[in-house]
C-alpha cells in the first residue's frame, strides 16, 4: 500500500486518523496493531503500517483522491480569477480620458495593492508563527466543497498540522499566493501591452502641492531599474511637461508607456517571481526531507500498541497458554495448510475424523507438517492468539470451519475475513448437518460477498496438496 503514496500522502493519511482518534477516541485496530508488530520495522513504520490500514479501511485513502481532485480544480479557479484580476487592474489602471491618464494614479492601480499584500506577507513570515491569507482559506474552503465526500473534510486540517510540524505550512501558502499573484502582474502586463497597442494614450502628472523637481526625481528614481533593461526613462524635459498638459508627440506618449511597463515589471512581476522561487525552493527541499518521526510527542500514546516495551527492552515474556488442540511445537511457514474452527457447538467433533484417522496413520512431526490444527476460536483471547500467530508466520492455505446453524452475524464475518487476509488462499467449510435452507442460503450470501469460496464438504485434497514440499 506504501508504494501507491508519496512520502507526504503517507504521512498526511497518518496525521488524519490520530486527529480523529485525538477528537473521538482510539478506533478498533487490533487487526491493524497486529499487522504494525508483524512488520518487524521500526516504531516509525510500525505507526505507518496501522495508520495507513485504518485509512484504507475506513475510506479515507479514497476521501483523499477526492480531495486531490477538488484541490486540482480550485487551483485553475484559483488562476483563472488571477488572470481575470490581471485584466480589470490594467483596464482601470487606463480608465479615464484616453489622451489624459494620470502617470501615478496608473501606476499605482498597477502595484500598489500587490506591494501591500507583498509586505504583509513578508512581516508574517518574520513574526507570525503560522501564515495564513484569505487566498489560502478559500482554495481550502473551495477543495473541501468540490471534493463532495463528508470523509474529506477531515484531510484539510490534518495537512496543514502535518506541514506546521515540519515547517512547511508558511512555504506551502506562499507558494500560492506570490503564484497568484505573479500570474495576476503578468495578465495585467499582457493586456497593458494589447490596451496601449491598439488605443493612443496620453500621459499627466497632476499636484496641487508637490513641485515638480519632487516629481522628476520620482519618475527618474522608479524608471532607472527598468532603463538597463531597455525600458523608456522620460527626460526631465518631458516630465516638466507632462505637468503642465498632455505631452504631444509620439515619442513622448512611447516613452511613458514604456516606463510604465518596465516600473510594473521591475516592481510587480520581479519580486513576486524571486518570493515564488524562494518558496518552491524551500518547498521542495522541505517534502524531499520529510520524514515520520514516531518518537514525537503526538505519536506517544501509540508506541505500547504497536511496539509493547517488553519487545522494545529485547524481553521476551512466556508464551500465552497453548489454543484447544494446537499441535504444540509446530512452527508455521508460509507453505504450511491449516485448518481451524470458529465458535462449533459442544457437539460437534474438533478435530475432523479426517484428521483424526491421518493422527494414527503419520507420526505428529508428519501431521504437523501437512496440516496444522489450530483448534476452535471460542473467545475473544483465543481468537487474539491465533491472529498474532498467523500474521506473524501467514500460511498458504487456511480452511475455516463454521457452523451453518448458527446466524452469520457481523462478527463472525469480521473475523472470518480477517483470518483470510493472514493465508495466501482460504476456503470456508460449512459442516455438514441440518441447516434451515434460508439460513444456509444467508451464509452463502454473506461468503460470495468476501469473495471467499464454500461448500459443505472439506476440501481435503486443497488442503493437503504439496505435502512432499512442506516435508
Amino acid at each position: 500500500m506504501t508504494e501507491q503514496h508519496s512520502n507526504l500522502q503517507t504521512l498526511w493519511l497518518c496525521e488524519t486518523v490520530r486527529l480523529r482518534e485525538e477528537q473521538t477516541g482510539l478506533l478498533e485496530d487490533s487487526e491493524a496493531c497486529r499487522k504494525a508488530r508483524s512488520a518487524q520495522g521500526s516504531l516509525s513504520e510500525r505507526l505507518q503500517v496501522r495508520g495507513l490500514f485504518l485509512a484504507k479501511r475506513d475510506g479515507l485513502v479514497t476521501a483523499m483522491q477526492h480531495w486531490l481532485q477538488g484541490a486540482r480544480l480550485a487551483l485553475w479557479l484559483l488562476v483563472f480569477s488571477a488572470v481575470l484580476s490581471g485584466v480589470v487592474l490594467a483596464k482601470a489602471a487606463l480608465s479615464g480620458p484616453p489622451e489624459a491618464i494620470n502617470i501615478f494614479w496608473a501606476l499605482s492601480g498597477l502595484i500598489g495593492l500587490n506591494l501591500l499584500s507583498l509586505l504583509a506577507w513578508c512581516l508574517s513570515m518574520l513574526f507570525a508563527k503560522r501564515t495564513s491569507s484569505p487566498l489560502s482559506q478559500a482554495w481550502l474552503w473551495l477543495s473541501n466543497k468540490l471534493a463532495r465526500d463528508a470523509k474529506s473534510a477531515q484531510l484539510a486540517p490534518a495537512l496543514l498540522v502535518l506541514l506546521q510540524r515540519h515547517h512547511l505550512l508558511r512555504w506551502g501558502l506562499g507558494r500560492l499566493l506570490n503564484g497568484w499573484w505573479l500570474i495576476t502582474l503578468s495578465s495585467a502586463l499582457i493586456t497593458l501591452i494589447m490596451l496601449l497597442a491598439t488605443r493612443r494614450y496620453g500621459f499627466v502628472w497632476e499636484s496641487t502641492i508637490v513641485a515638480s523637481e519632487t516629481f522628476i526625481s520620482l519618475v527618474s528614481s522608479l524608471g532607472t531599474p527598468a532603463s538597463w533593461l531597455g525600458f523608456g526613462l522620460p527626460d526631465s524635459a518631458l516630465i516638466q511637461q507632462s505637468g503642465l498638459t498632455t505631452a504631444a508627440g509620439e515619442q513622448a506618449r512611447h516613452i511613458w508607456a514604456s516606463w510604465l511597463l518596465g516600473t510594473l515589471l521591475i516592481y510587480g512581476i520581479l519580486p513576486r517571481l524571486v518570493c515564488s522561487l524562494l518558496c518552491e525552493w524551500r518547498w521542495r527541499r522541505g517534502i524531499q526531507h520529510l520524514t515520520f518521526n514516531g518518537d514525537d510527542a503526538v505519536w506517544q500514546p501509540l508506541h505500547e500498541r504497536v511496539q509493547p516495551s517488553s519487545e522494545r527492552l529485547g524481553v521476551v515474556d512466556a508464551a500465552p497458554s497453548a489454543l484447544p488442540s494446537t499441535q504444540a511445537g509446530v512452527q508455521l511457514n508460509g507453505q504450511s495448510a491449516v485448518i481451524l474452527g470458529i465458535e462449533l457447538d459442544d457437539s460437534i467433533t474438533w478435530p475432523p475424523e479426517h484428521l483424526a484417522s491421518m493422527s494414527r496413520e503419520l507420526e505428529p512431526r508428519a501431521l504437523a507438517s501437512r496440516v496444522l490444527d489450530m483448534g476452535v476460536i471460542d473467545s475473544r483471547e483465543q481468537r487474539r492468539q491465533v491472529l498474532d500467530k498467523l500474521s506473524v508466520q501467514p500460511p498458504a492455505r487456511l480452511l475455516i470451519a463454521c457452523n451453518p446453524q448458527r446466524s452469520a452475524d457481523r462478527g463472525t464475518l469480521n473475523l472470518i475475513a480477517e483470518l483470510s487476509r493472514t493465508a495466501a488462499a482460504t476456503q470456508v467449510w460449512l459442516l455438514e448437518m441440518p441447516v434451515a435452507t434460508e439460513r444456509l442460503e444467508n451464509w452463502q450470501e454473506q461468503l460470495n460477498e468476501l469473495a471467499l469460496p464454500h461448500g459443505r464438504s472439506a476440501p481435503w485434497a486443497w488442503l493437503e496438496q504439496d505435502s512432499e514440499q512442506t516435508q
